[in-house]
């Protein structure tokens, strides 16, 4: 698996506990942390997340037997 990969589902676990967070306490852990959902590391923390979850994507069409 390649760093990148290992990355992307770092972030989007990070991403999927934060939405967890949300929806059963209606707790925003990367606003608490970063000063609020406008705030822009707030706003850069989605961003790479979101994008990892695109990349994420990417992992469900690759052919793993080869590594």
């Amino acid at each position: 698996m390649l760093v990148l990969d290992r990355i992307a589902l770092i972030l989007a676990i990070i991403g999927g506990l934060n939405w967890g967070s949300i929806g059963l306490f209606r707790f925003d852990v990367v606003a608490a942390i970063c000063g609020g959902q406008t705030a822009a590391l707030s706003r850069v923390i989605y961003t790479l997340v979101g994008l990892a979850a695109i990349w994420c994507i990417s992992l469900l069409f690759r052919d793993h037997r080869s590594e």
